[in-house]
Parts: C-alpha cells; structure tokens; sequence
C-alpha cells in the first residue's frame, strides 16, 4: 500500500480497542446485536459526536456473518468518517466451530449459542474526532462527559506552541 493514509494515527499497525463477545440463546441474538450498537452509539453520543451506522450489505460482509453493522464517527479535519466500531452477528459459526453449546434445562439437548463479536470503539480514531471536533482556536474544549475524568474543561496549547 502507498499514499497519505499508510501511516500515522489512523493507520496503525496496531492500535487499542475493547474487543465485546456475546453469547446469546439463538431467539435473542439480534436484538443483542441491536443492544450492542446503541452501547457503542452511547459513547459517541456521550461525547457529542456526529456519527452514522452503517449496514452492511452480504457482498461485503463475507460467509462467515448475518448481520453487522459498522459505527463511523465524522472527522473534520479529514473532511470524513473513519469507523471506530464494527459490530456484527455470527450466528452459530463460530460456536460450531468452537463448540460451545448450551442446555435450557437439565438433561435438554445441547444447542450451539449464537456468537456477537464488536469493538468497543478504536480509541486512536475515536481520539482524532474528539480533538478534531472539539478544536477551538488555541485550545481544544473537553467534551462535558469526559469533564469529571480530566478535571478541567479545556486543554490549552503551550505558551511556546505554533497552535
């Protein structure tokens, strides 16, 4: 690969996120993975902002899941969404393979559990749209509900700072 996007904060080799597992019974699975998209969009509506979920079609989903669904926080100073989640319903593919199961009741059948894999929002992007939205002239302004966690409501460039 070549070009502007190859390195960089967005383009990591390696970056932090929270990785979410779900075992479900497999009446319950979608609306898990609906519960486990409004978890992801109350982070990003926490912070304030903007943001789109996405869809995605089965062309571009692979064989292996049902439904998925990408989470994309917009970027202003990229001029773009970059995509901080993606969380998706494998159904039992993964269980198969992996054999877990489970029995309703004692001496029931055993059946396969449906699995919900997501990230729990890709922090170094996340990162870039918080300070790229949040960016005012000379400071960037701390979103009201990180305000407890950093104890200040604004983070100021240095005196000395070409910012």
């Amino acid at each position: 690969a070549a070009g502007k996007d190859t390195r960089g904060i967005l383009r990591m080799h390696q970056f932090d996120k929270v990785e979410l597992v779900k075992f479900v019974a497999p009446e319950t699975s979608y609306d898990a993975l609906e519960e486990l998209v409004t978890d992801a969009e109350d982070v990003l509506q926490a912070l304030g902002l903007h943001y789109r979920v996405i869809e995605l079609c089965t062309g571009d989903m692979g064989d292996k899941a049902s439904k998925i669904y990408d989470l994309e926080v917009w970027a202003p100073g990229e001029g773009r969404y970059l995509e901080v989640s993606s969380c998706g319903n494998f159904e039992a593919f993964q269980a198969r393979r992996t054999n877990i199961r489970f029995r309703r009741e004692a001496g029931a059948s055993p059946e396969f559990v449906h699995v919900l894999n997501g990230s729990g929002l890709a922090v170094p992007r996340l990162m870039v749209a918080v300070l790229e939205t949040y960016w005012r002239d000379g400071f960037v302004e701390v979103p009201t509900a990180l305000i407890p966690y950093m104890g200040t409501d604004k983070i100021e460039a240095p005196a000395n700072s070409p910012f």
